[in-house]
């Protein structure tokens, strides 16, 4: 990798300042920032690039040795004419000792005080980076490690784990409400989950699902919440939801995932059953390790449900510090 930075090379400002100067193309003099037709976001990936080289004093030439790249080819890239491909990106960000995502405009990298906090946390483990978010939820109001044991139990695990009827068989145990979140998402958008995201996009979807959760929240002080499997996906609504509910994973097999769906009625699955096993195990894995941020697991394929419901209420009640009914202990 390149050490040619400026007060190690001997390199004038001016020597550094000229690469910024127009370059020559086939079109003619391009200044780089308005020439028309060009990519807005490869205008600012290019500019992003410059501005990474002239932070570390670095000509183009050098930073074009270092990532084994042409220096017309840098060129291009800086001035928005080049759609270079993701490897090469790669390569310059090596050049340039940066991340990826610095170069592609992450908005961690946008100012000194997120690089310098990306790069405090960058080698901390799962754990120091919990507690980091917990103190930083606290500081900013928006909730923190969930102190006082929350008497929202929201219940979180991919579409068909048992969320719905071991819900309400715990709500009714518990003589909470039971809410289930995807209903409260349509009352808010006045049509249903498919609709809104036929009609609106996920993006919209994930809104109101963000608002649902914020007023179930705010309405009730106790309460059994079935979330919607996708929930974990947006991180802000996921962190909201830890902050502020006693949170439980109904784990099942995908196997088990699947087949309870169909029961339900949804056919969908059997028109590609492999490819929707396989798709169904990748969402699953994908997003295991954020249903694991819940509190407590419980296996919903180990044991039949009234079984699998004992257990859940005994592990709820003592949680929340409630009485437990022997016949809860008997059937657990």
């Amino acid at each position: 990798m390149s050490s040619n930075i400026l007060h190690k090379s001997g390199l004038t400002l001016s020597e550094v300042a000229a690469d910024f100067e127009p370059v020559k193309t086939e079109a003619g003099l391009i200044d780089g920032l308005t020439a028309a037709g060009k990519n807005p976001f490869l205008v600012a990936l290019g500019q992003r690039v410059a501005a990474l080289r002239a932070r570390r004093g670095l000509t183009r030439k050098a930073v074009a040795i270092a990532a084994d790249v042409s220096e017309r080819h840098l060129a291009n890239l800086e001035y928005g004419l080049g759609n270079a491909s993701i490897l090469v990106l790669l390569q310059v960000a090596g050049a340039l000792e940066c991340s990826l995502a610095e170069i592609i405009g992450d908005r961690t990298t946008t100012s000194p005080e997120w690089l310098m906090i990306r790069e405090l946390l960058e080698q901390c483990d799962d754990a120091t980076l919990k507690r980091v978010r917990i103190v930083i939820g606290e500081m900013l109001g928006t909730g923190g490690g969930n102190v006082i044991r929350s008497s929202r139990v929201a219940l979180i695990g991919l579409r068909g784990a048992g969320k719905s009827s071991l819900g309400q068989l715990l709500a009714d145990d518990l003589g909470f409400p039971f809410v289930e979140l995807s209903r409260e998402i349509e009352k808010f958008a006045g049509c249903s989950v498919s609709e809104i995201q036929a009609l609106y996009g996920m993006n919209a979807y994930r809104r109101y699902e963000r608002r649902a959760l914020e007023e179930t929240i705010q309405i009730y002080p106790e309460a059994v919440i079935a979330t919607p499997g996708g929930l974990v996906s947006d991180p802000a609504t996921f962190n909201l939801l830890l902050s502020h509910c006693t949170t439980v994973w109904l784990q099942a097999t995908p196997e088990d995932h699947m087949g309870r769906v169909m029961k339900q009625g949804d056919l969908r699955p059997m028109a590609k059953s492999k490819e929707a096993m396989e798709d169904l195990k990748d969402i699953l894995a994908g997003r295991a390790p954020f249903y694991s941020k819940a509190e407590f697991t419980v296996n919903t394929s180990a044991q039949p449900l009234l079984p699998t419901s004992a257990a859940l209420r005994e592990l709820v009640r003592n949680a929340l510090e409630l009485p437990v009914d022997e016949k809860i202990k008997k059937h657990a």
